[in-house]
């Protein structure tokens, strides 16, 4: 008689990390070379997965294959069993042989749950053709309405050990950090404090259509929790001080401060960080926001408290008093789209912090050339001067990463930042902002989510884009146009002119993560069943060598956003 089984919390995995899976298809009549070499590839392409897909943290990301050659039925089973157990929820195959797409590939996927991500990486070879069930494959899976991507590289014809090229490669790549974004954030919540952000319907929390498109919950606390807390200490009074004392050590008198109250107010802001941390930590967030406006910190009719800059620079950063984290999206002003923004940036990336800015003044070619000749600042074709650019700059969660260069020791980034006194006519109940200008010369893609209640879909507006430098006395005249004491990125889109950026602004904030590149946010894109839009006339629909090439599903059903929204209806 069988018993039920207790099951132990010891030997419980994380499944917070998605694991992928790496297999290939076959065909029974193949030789045995041919099956050797089929095997090498799967384990070559593991390989190349697991030395170099990692999570934010920069944990290693999980890569099993299997070397069982699907030839039919009975292996698909053997195949989806074993990736079961191993807990697989992303699927590379790569096939190097023609193979039966329903007695193969097929019955594998039908015993994955519905929207596991999978993706067709094949050679370009003609003796035993795996591109041509690549396509077959492909067709046949998408005539059914189900996603799949196919990597249609290249790699030697002959040979027991062929390695692919590297473009090849770098385009699996792409598509694997996509997949694990899009596993990773199912299941997963953020932590939002306050109610709707200051009335900024660009920035509710839809929560059913936000579970729905992309599994996570939202956390929703309110601000007395923790001004209570706050208001009790619940906090490591000596961890406080080791903060409080980085933060003197690496700002120094930058950190403005006219008497003891002052100092008391900072503390209280650092201290938040500490309550708020904890809070994430012991719910397992990913992400989280803050109100602040106009309840906490601007409303005369309560006690308002200090600013939350502090905190949300600390979180959206690589580092803090502790050394080297992970930066953790924080959205300030409890901005739900943005923080949807940021998360998948930077999951994206791997870790890369993200900037949250508000679209403050557009400077069109000709307004930043006027102004720059009234101080007889001389230009010719600097790119602030020809393509204008947009002065990104909001009092808080601007990472202290953005201070510097990628990848800068963070105590020359400290040292750039200066943290004055809160404008009190925003902020009367006082704490201090974060200030610095951001240097030229950073690339990334520079973006913000929208929800349409019409369609009840999601649409990423976006564009790449890079940071630029203006003369310094320029630089000081443009950021005393709106709040000097607030941080400031001069950032230029690479295919909007100024019109359009700031005719097709989904919202008044928008956010910038460096080093992440079209392919691997269409491809994400994809997988969550986002809409994406570049209504800028000079970007064409295809970039060769930089978008991911469209999937056959919606090619065969009237164009990406016609299938997508299509989808979304399901």
């Amino acid at each position: 008689m069988s018993e039920a089984k207790k099951l132990g919390a010891e030997s419980l995995k994380d499944s917070s990390i998605p694991v992928i899976g790496v297999c290939a298809t076959g065909d029974p009549r193949i030789d045995q070379e041919s099956r050797t070499r089929a095997q090498n590839i799967i384990a070559m392409t593991a390989k190349i997965l697991a030395e170099r897909v990692q999570m934010p943290d920069g944990t290693a990301v999980p890569v099993v294959y299997s070397d069982v050659l699907m030839d039919g039925e009975p292996q698909a089973d053997t195949v989806a069993r074993q990736f079961k157990d191993a807990g697989v929820s992303i699927i590379v195959c790569v096939p190097d042989t023609w193979a039966f797409p329903q007695l193969t590939l097929i019955s594998l996927i039908q015993q994955s749950p519905e929207g596991t991500p999978l993706n067709l990486t094949c050679g370009n070879s003609g003796p035993k053709p795996g591109v041509v069930f690549a396509h077959a494959a492909s067709g046949a899976i998408s005539q059914y309405g189900r996603l799949v991507h196919i990597n249609v590289g290249s790699w030697p014809d002959e040979g027991l050990e062929p390695q692919m090229t590297d473009q090849t490669a770098d385009d699996l790549v792409d598509w694997a950090y996509a997949a694990v974004a899009r596993q990773a954030m199912k299941g997963r919540r953020v932590v939002i404090f306050g109610h709707d952000s200051m009335g900024m319907e660009t920035a509710l929390q839809h929560i059913i259509p936000t579970r729905k498109v992309f599994g996570l919950e939202i956390t929703r606390l309110d601000m007395k929790l923790l001004a209570d807390m706050l208001n009790k200490g619940a906090y490591d009074t000596g961890e406080l001080g080791a903060l409080r004392a980085w933060v003197n050590a690496k700002v120094g008198d930058r950190l403005e401060l006219r008497d003891e109250a002052d100092s008391a107010r900072f503390n209280q802001s650092l201290a938040m960080y500490l309550i708020v941390r904890d809070l994430m930590s012991d719910l397992g967030a990913i992400g989280g926001g803050f109100m602040s406006q106009l309840e906490w910190g601007s409303d005369p009719r309560g006690l308002p408290l200090p600013v939350a800059d502090a905190m949300e620079s600390l979180f959206n950063s690589s580092f803090d008093h502790n050394g080297p984290k992970a930066p953790l999206p924080y959205a300030t002003e409890a901005d739900m789209q943005g923080l949807l923004t940021m998360l998948p940036f930077t999951y994206l990336t791997g870790g890369n912090p993200p900037l949250f800015m508000d679209f403050r003044k557009v400077w069109e070619p000709w307004e930043i050339q006027r102004l720059a000749s009234s101080m007889g600042v001389a230009f010719s074709d600097e790119i602030w001067a020809t393509r204008g650019f947009v002065d990104g700059d909001n009092s808080g969660s601007a990472s202290f990463d953005w201070a510097g260069m990628p990848g800068e020791d963070p105590d020359a980034l400290m040292s750039r930042v200066l943290m004055p006194l809160a404008d009190p006519g925003y902020f009367p109940g006082g704490g201090n902002s974060i200030t610095f200008v951001s240097p030229g010369g950073i690339e990334g893609i520079a973006g913000r989510m929208a929800y349409s209640a019409l369609t009840n879909a999601f649409t990423m507006v976006w564009d790449e884009a890079q940071t630029v430098d203006l003369p310094e006395n320029l630089a000081d005249a443009v950021c005393s146009t709106s709040n000097v004491t607030w941080p400031h990125t001069f950032v230029t889109p690479k295919y909007a002119t100024m019109v359009e950026y700031k005719q097709f602004a989904p919202a008044n904030h928008f956010h910038m993560t460096w080093g992440l590149t079209p392919a691997r946010l269409q491809y994400w894109m994809d997988l969550a069943n986002v809409l994406s839009a570049t209504p800028w006339q000079a970007r064409p629909g295809f970039v060769e060598g930089v978008d991911r090439p469209q999937p056959l599903l919606y090619v065969i059903n009237g164009g990406e956003t016609q299938t997508k929204l299509l989808l979304a209806r399901r």
